[in-house]
């Protein structure tokens, strides 16, 4: 699971840009199924087929995108960028990776506090007066960084305590990773659907690859796997959720009620702990979009608890990954069979 989550995070794929992380990522789920490809939208799909007549469609989404920077103009060397769901407090003094081929390494300008008047060091730095510094010279860096070049954070995969590990992107490649597992836990079982687990582009501008993806493979069910917030010492009560404390169902308009139901049921027959998030509204995930894809899909929501969500230092728990993927793969198994039943 480490290993994964290293592979998997080490890569740079903001939305609109994801082909390295997808790269990455079918080298991973290809020997686990009958099929991989991509769509022309770019996200990435493997298919297990159960060999069963008629069968049944299960999707299992988690995107691959990330929050990053687009250059937009330089002057003197130093970049000018616009941002795609990256927090603007995280970004004075940040290395960011520019992903150039080779990519090359930038840091975010700042001016040091000892020159900022006292009005300027109580507020939030505005996009437009922030620049990435390149060290290049103006000539130079129009002539290796052409306007609309992808930026992500850089920073190291690291261990936090024994349990929970750091890097950016782990929203939402800790639950590609979980898909990948959950895949590896069903390889000698018997299934009764046509298992479809796909890794989507584009959700941070809003879900467009899982869209395509599920109106083109017209699942019967699907599932959108991603993080929900991890709880911290100041973080809201009832919004954030125990790292280590399982598994996170979603409950609310988003989700068919027999697959919650089903979901419950099979984590109590587990043993396993389980979290429930009551969600009022759009659950701000590709669920949101699958399930209006076509005539409509029964969908349900499953999250895994990460801290500081949008940042440079994203934190998870890979006990809560085990737990998903074992939860998933009890949902799988006898899924055309107990349907019917619900």
């Amino acid at each position: 699971m480490e290993q994964i989550l290293r592979t998997l995070c080490g890569v740079g794929g903001p939305s609109g840009f994801e082909s390295q992380a997808v790269l990455a990522a079918k080298e991973l789920l290809g020997p686990l199924m009958d099929e991989v490809w991509t769509d022309r939208l770019g996200s990435l799909v493997g298919v297990r087929r159960c060999g069963k007549s008629g069968a049944k469609k299960l999707l299992l989404d988690a995107h691959l995108d990330e929050v990053g920077l687009v250059v937009t103009g330089m002057k003197d060397g130093f970049l000018r960028f616009k941002a795609n769901g990256v927090d603007v407090r995280m970004l004075p003094d940040r290395e960011v990776a520019i992903l150039t081929d080779p990519p090359m390494l930038g840091v975010v300008a700042c001016l040091p506090p000892h020159v900022l008047s006292a009005e300027e060091r109580e507020k939030a730095p505005e996009i437009k007066d922030l620049f990435v510094d390149t060290g290049l010279s103006q000539e130079e860096a129009e002539r290796r960084i052409p306007i609309g070049t992808p930026m992500v954070y850089r920073t190291d995969f690291t261990a936090l305590g024994e349990r929970q590990r750091c890097a950016k992107a782990m929203d939402d490649r800790a639950c590609f990773a979980a898909l990948l597992r959950t895949a590896q836990l069903l390889l000698n079982r018997e299934l009764d659907v046509d298992l479809y687990i796909v890794g989507s582009v584009c959700e941070e501008t809003g879900g467009r690859g899982a869209q395509v993806m599920a109106q083109g493979l017209g699942p019967d069910f699907c599932i959108a796997v991603d993080v929900t917030h991890g709880k911290t010492p100041d973080s809201p009560k009832d919004g954030a959720f125990v790292m280590g404390g399982g598994p996170v169902v979603g409950i609310g308009p988003n989700m068919a009620r027999w697959m919650v139901r089903r979901l419950l049921a099979k984590a109590e027959k587990l043993g396993m702990p389980i979290q429930k998030e009551v969600m009022e509204g759009s659950s701000g995930t590709n669920g949101w979009e699958m399930q209006i894809a076509n005539e409509g899909i029964a969908t349900a929501i499953l999250s895994v608890p990460l801290k500081y969500m949008h940042t440079p230092v994203e934190v998870v728990e890979t006990g809560d990954i085990e737990e998903t993927a074992r939860l998933l793969a009890a949902f799988v198994e006898d899924l055309g069979r107990e349907e019917a039943v619900l």
